[in-house]
């Protein structure tokens, strides 16, 4: 992005923090930040970064949640604004079909869609744990529709998303974890995992049973 497009951009959204917090979590989807983390990846002064979260938060563009006694940042992917934001600051032209409503002849079956998406993930590679819920699950609850679990290819993973968004015309909340990660977040009982398990989801992969494990406790 050019020097006059930044300017640009930050007269019209008022602070230079702001801009830099946007494209980070706009260009990280369902990845979260704890401040002097974000404060070191853009580069500017903690207070500044501070007030412009409380901004970005308080507005509904970005979600917060505690985890190891930090709080952490995420982009809000259910914001009414996500899309146009995502196509301004992630640099990706925002596809009219998006905006509509599927259609009869294009809504799936609940098993045949599972399907679809088993098969689209397990193309990713390095997937260990795959799960579905929130919108993609039909009377699903959670706040995370998507959550992939392994050594993946975000590049990869943000095109399964993009291909998802295409064919539901809506948003798809996404986060990837590592597995030693999720491992963790589990055996701690996570509230962030523990939200998306007790609400109903569907398991497309469990390469290592350790979700199936963790049911028969």
């Amino acid at each position: 992005m050019g020097k006059k497009e930044v300017t640009t951009i930050d007269a019209l959204f008022g602070s230079k923090t702001r801009v830099k917090l946007l494209h980070l979590f706009l260009n990280n989807p369902g990845k979260s930040f704890y401040v002097r983390e974000i404060t070191r990846l853009i580069d500017e002064q903690i207070n500044s970064v501070r007030r412009e979260l409380s901004n970005l938060l308080g507005v509904g563009v970005i979600t917060s949640n505690t985890a190891d006694n930090k709080l952490y940042y995420e982009i809000n992917q259910r914001y009414d604004f996500y899309l146009p934001f995502r196509a301004i600051f992630a640099g990706e032209a925002i596809d009219p079909a998006k905006t509509k409503s599927k259609s009869a002849t294009r809504q799936l079956a609940e098993a045949d869609s599972e399907k679809a998406w088993c098969d689209e993930v397990k193309k990713l590679g390095g997937v260990r744990v795959a799960l579905i819920a929130g919108s993609l699950v039909k009377g699903s609850a959670s706040k995370v529709d998507l959550l992939l679990v392994g050594s993946l290819s975000q590049p990869k993973v943000a095109s399964l998303v993009k291909s998802i968004e295409e064919q539901e015309g809506k948003a798809v909340t996404y986060t990837t974890l590592s597995y030693d990660e999720f491992y963790y977040r589990l055996s701690v009982r996570d509230r962030f995992v523990s939200e998306m398990l007790t609400n109903k989801h569907s398991i497309l992969v469990d390469s290592d049973n350790i979700l199936h494990e963790q049911n028969k406790h």
